[in-house]
């Protein structure tokens, strides 16, 4: 079975999803069928239906967490050092043309969140940083073009 990396706090989202959806949502979700079930015809009763597919998504989204709850691989990134790119780092990149910086922390697919600054350790930046260290260039090409990076910073925190 394949591991899911995570960090502590994605661990937890991901549970804190799993019980509201358990205990919260599926009850809801029973009750609406319920309820719409006295309306009448089945087959034209678009709560009912309605009430069925959120329950499809539900259960399908339960199967989905628990597969990747119980295959988490946990990394307590404060327990981490060395000097480069890993997953849990904050990376620091410098763009070479424009010598604009940005921060992004590596984290996992389901903590990714690019606003937020949370690259998926499976993106093509992320995979290119990986290994890397401060001062290492990276080569990229992007949907908006070639792009070149300096690592100006590793940070475990």
């Amino acid at each position: 079975m394949e591991k899911v990396h995570m960090t502590p706090e994605g661990f937890k989202t991901l549970e804190d999803e799993l019980k509201n959806l358990k205990f919260v949502e599926r009850p809801a979700v029973v009750n609406a069928i319920a309820e719409a079930r006295v309306l009448g015809d089945l087959s034209e009763n678009a709560e009912y239906q309605y009430a069925k597919n959120k329950q499809g998504f539900i259960e399908g989204r339960i199967k989905e967490l628990e597969s990747k709850l119980a295959r988490a691989e946990v990394i307590d990134i404060t327990k981490l050092t060395g000097t480069s790119v890993k997953f849990g780092s904050t990376v620091t990149i410098c763009d070479v043309n424009t010598d604009e910086e940005i921060t992004y922390k590596i984290v996992g697919v389901d903590e990714a969140d690019i606003k937020m600054k949370r690259l998926s350790m499976e993106s093509p930046l992320a995979r290119a940083l990986i290994g890397k260290e401060v001062g290492d260039e990276i080569k990229l090409t992007t949907p908006s073009g070639k792009k070149e990076y300096e690592i100006v910073e590793i940070k475990y925190i």
